[in-house]
């Protein structure tokens, strides 16, 4: 089988001797070419052409969730799978690596390995169901290119304090969960809408609900890991729907520090519940907007600033090796 293993040499918990010896374990069964990403895309680039070019049968990606991300845009730059696309493969080397856990996959690089070639040697694969993120046609992101991502998108708080990791990390800090936790008080603290919501859920068919201080959207459950904890903002989210949206009407003290408790004592039974809670589940497409620019998300990759993204949930959309 051939196959193309996208490595992102600056993977959070993977160092140069142990992507060598995965790699090799690799190599050992199947017809392997190495890439190694040197810039921000460069791993999207490198799964498009292997798409194009019809090189590999797989596509494995060594790395975080970003990396991830990358490569499943990549593989669908001209849209869904048709049966005729690489198959993806995920080796976790990120500090979250949301995506591979929600597969079921070993949170550990090797022990993922070990796991990827067992599922091929058994021919072991499922189609996943992914989400789309566009530009909303007449708003000023029209022209923003469509962007999937493989199990979560925000708008507001959440996006936020994604852009401030991000900002701490160029500065040389450590992707870490006590850096996510720090990041997320001070966005608390700088946010101006988080006591005045200023997004706007739209559904076709629905009344509008304004005042959304918060917007995430969900393609799977959990949302994201406090450590080995799982935390689930839409406990119902599958790969098997379509998409599933936590929004909150209010951010005060006292209202984020209910619903954190709730995040943090949530289970696949139960998630965020409240008067300033607003729930869907297995949604085809919705739109999110705002007056004023809002951060956004997707898989915990910083883009900008917008103020309008519309959501849809694309099923079966590519097949991955699990």
């Amino acid at each position: 089988m051939r196959a193309l293993l996208v490595v992102n040499p600056v993977a959070t918990t993977t160092s140069a001797r142990t992507r060598d010896v995965l790699t090799h374990a690799l190599a050992s069964d199947l017809e392997l070419e190495v890439a190694a990403t040197d810039y921000r895309g460069h791993a999207r680039e490198l799964a498009r052409e292997a798409a194009e070019r019809g090189s590999a049968d797989v596509v494995i990606a060594l790395g975080g969730d970003g990396t991830v991300n990358e490569v499943v845009n990549g593989l669908l730059h001209h849209g869904p799978d048709t049966g005729h696309l690489p198959r993806l493969a995920v080796v976790p080397g990120g500090s979250t690596n949301v995506f591979a856990r929600a597969l079921g996959l070993p949170n550990d690089a090797v022990e993922a390995t070990g796991a990827l070639l067992d599922a091929l040697h058994a021919g072991s694969e499922r189609a996943v169901g992914l989400g789309l993120a566009t530009g909303t046609p007449g708003s000023a992101d029209e022209q923003v290119p469509r962007r999937w991502f493989t199990f979560n998108a925000g708008l507001g708080f959440d996006a936020g304090v994604v852009g401030r990791v991000e900002s701490q990390r160029e500065r040389g800090k450590r992707s870490t969960h006590a850096l996510y936790v720090r990041q997320a008080l001070r966005q608390f603290l700088g946010d101006p809408h988080r006591t005045h919501g200023s997004i706007e859920l739209l559904r076709p068919g629905h009344e509008p609900v304004a005042g959304l201080a918060l917007a995430i959207v969900c393609n799977t459950a959990p949302w994201t890991f406090l450590g080995n904890r799982p935390m689930y903002a839409a406990p119902r989210a599958s790969f098997d729907t379509g998409l599933d949206l936590l929004g909150l009407t209010r951010l005060s003290s006292a209202a984020v520090t209910r619903y954190a408790t709730q995040l943090l004592r949530s289970s696949p039974e139960r998630g965020p519940r409240g008067k300033h809670v607003v729930a869907l589940h297995d949604e085809a497409d919705f739109t999110l907007q705002s007056q004023a620019p809002q951060p956004f998300q997707l898989d915990g990759d910083h883009l900008g600033l917008r103020t309008s993204v519309t959501f849809t949930g694309v099923r079966r959309a590519l097949r991955v090796i699990v």
